[in-house]
């Protein structure tokens, strides 16, 4: 009986959580990855917003005039209100990261709609009066019900991961993975917080540093930086 029970556990999880995100991952159903539209690029940023680097992150995209999609953590946009209005005002997307940086893994999907989508999305739209429609699960982690919110929120995911919270990730480094990898259509994913779980606290300081040249070496090519939604 306990091993029917274990192999019984196991097959619901690969259910539930490792053959959804694999999906995703290789083949991109049911989520946005990468854009089509020649000479653009989207930048997303995850985990904020953070007082200290989020307004020196919307300085830096004001002074290139770039938009961006963030992707918030409610109990943030709970504590830094002001931050996502100067957002919304200076024309950003902002989109869900959950409440708090869990795994969707790690939750019940009544828990996740409950506890992290509709209340992120009831503070976010109490703060600028829009509700947002894009969503990025923590780490991309997809469960097997997240497929069925296809109606309310646009799962996004990325087609560069800069690995910007890593304190092994130099402003050289960095500035090299996405000048070489970033193309026409590109999805980014980098980060204006460094306070969740494996991130290292001033990554956000290096990403900012080598997001300036990059985006000053991309506009010389002409490329736009712009919202997922303007992409999608």
């Amino acid at each position: 009986m306990f091993v029917y029970l274990i192999g019984g556990m196991v097959w619901i999880a690969i259910f539930y959580m490792f053959l959804p995100s694999l999906i995703t991952r290789l083949l991109g159903l049911g989520v946005f990855r990468k854009g089509k539209v020649k000479n653009q690029v989207a930048f997303t940023f995850d985990d904020g917003p953070h007082p200290q680097y989020t307004p020196k992150l919307l300085d830096l995209l004001e002074q290139y005039q770039a938009k961006a999609s963030f992707f918030v953590l409610g109990s943030q946009a709970e504590k830094y209100p002001e931050l996502i209005r100067r957002m919304h005002r200076e024309g950003h997307q902002i989109g869900i990261h959950n409440y708090s940086h869990t795994s969707n893994w790690m939750m019940l999907p009544g828990t996740i709609r409950r506890e992290h989508l509709e209340r992120s999305a009831n503070i976010i739209e109490s703060i600028i009066g829009t509700r947002p429609s894009y969503y990025r699960p923590p780490w991309g982690l997809i469960n097997l019900f997240d497929f069925f919110r296809y109606k309310q929120y646009r799962i996004t995911l990325w087609s560069i991961m800069g690995g910007d919270w890593s304190r092994r990730v130099s402003r050289t480094r960095l500035k090299s993975t996405l000048l070489s990898r970033i193309t026409d259509g590109s999805v980014v994913l980098l980060h204006d917080s460094g306070e969740t779980a494996g991130a290292h606290p001033e990554a956000p300081y290096i990403m900012l540093q080598a997001l300036e040249e990059v985006l000053s070496q991309l506009q010389t090519k002409n490329m736009e930086f712009v919202r997922l939604d303007e992409m999608a």
